[in-house]
């Protein structure tokens, strides 16, 4: 009994070490970038057709101000990433706010970016009210988990995953949505942000950790 409750600890502690076991934290909340611009080391773009348009502008609203990052613009899917990140298992971390959009009003991260048409994706959508995880195969998005949460829009919300190996955890506002497996991109990639169609979406205080 006491062997097994000692063996029972250790475990809890040596999985609490290895959640927590994310080096190379890194935050950004755009408040160093001008107006109109991108940041340092970012790029934005699309997969598929359409002209988004990503650019850091003051909002009043900001968790962290002045400055966001506001997708403004639409396409099929637009992303914007940090080219200069190559991350293989960690955690990805984004505060976003929907404010508009007729056809989708989606924020999501990107992890394990390879190019334009291959990575994975997260995302809540606040005129679906669900949260979503996705693998992007030449320009193809399929689902591989979903579940309905409410997701306000005109609010911002907390999305989060982890990774490591082929393994996925997916916290929207500080609840797990979603653990999945998925051995689509096991090689290293870059991470960043996501939109989709026509939303219109800020996004401030990214963060990311691990190797």
């Amino acid at each position: 009994m006491i062997i097994s409750s000692f063996t029972g600890v250790l475990l809890f502690c040596m999985m609490a070490f290895a959640e927590s076991d994310t080096p190379n934290q890194t935050s950004i909340d755009f408040d160093k970038t001008s107006m109109g611009q991108l940041p340092a080391g970012w790029v934005g773009g699309v997969t598929g057709e359409g002209s988004p348009k990503w650019s850091v502008e003051i909002d009043t609203t900001a968790p962290s101000q002045p400055n966001v990052l506001k997708q403004s613009g639409s396409g099929k899917y637009p992303w914007c990433v940090k080219k200069d990140v190559s991350l293989k298992n960690g955690y990805v971390e984004v505060k976003f706010k929907p404010i508009g959009g007729s056809e989708d009003q989606a924020g999501g991260i990107v992890w394990r970016w390879q190019d334009d048409d291959n990575y994975y994706i997260t995302r809540a959508n606040a005129l679906e009210d669900n949260v979503t995880i996705y693998h992007t195969v030449k320009g193809n998005r399929r689902s591989f988990k979903n579940v309905d949460m409410k997701v306000a829009p005109n609010q911002w919300h907390t999305l989060r995953v982890d990774f490591a190996g082929n393994h996925f955890k997916v916290t929207f506002d500080g609840k797990v949505a979603i653990e999945a497996t998925d051995d689509t991109f096991k090689e290293s990639g870059t991470v960043g942000v996501w939109t989709k169609a026509d939303s219109i979406t800020l996004f401030d205080d990214f963060s990311f950790g691990g190797k």
